[in-house]
């Protein structure tokens, strides 16, 4: 499935200083703030999602319709180490998911689930990254 949103939960979201989320900012329209279904972890001084099945778990982040998809999609990849060339198992994944907007609304956005075992990592349990 191809879209032009982007579901972002941790470094990428307005307010962090990093090139990526400058590059996101500048080329591309934020929509709002947005959740999914999932669980947030602490990996290093970045956060992870994993997909759960249980209603209760929520991640919020903020969603953005991408200008020039497939180029940012390709930099968002390859900052995420899951682009060509990285080794498998990739430490993120980049799917499509189900996100709910402000307005309770639903729609389909690309997002990157994180790859890696989480036992030894801490749970975000409020969900929020910032």
């Amino acid at each position: 499935m191809m879209t032009d949103l982007l579901f972002v939960y941790g470094t990428l979201m307005r307010g962090y200083a990093h090139p990526m989320a400058r590059l996101l900012s500048a080329n591309a329209e934020f929509l709002g703030e947005a959740s999914c279904r999932g669980r947030l972890y602490q990996v290093k001084h970045y956060p992870g999602l994993v997909l759960s099945d249980d209603a209760a778990d929520i991640v919020f982040g903020e969603l953005y319709r991408l200008r020039a998809v497939e180029d940012l999609l390709r930099e968002f990849d390859m900052y995420e180490a899951c682009g060509e060339g990285f080794p498998e198992p990739t430490q993120y994944v980049r799917h499509t998911l189900s996100v709910t907007l402000a307005d309770g609304s639903l729609t389909d956005a690309w997002t990157y689930i994180y790859n890696w075992p989480v036992e030894a990592l801490a749970r975000i349990e409020s969900g929020r990254f910032l």
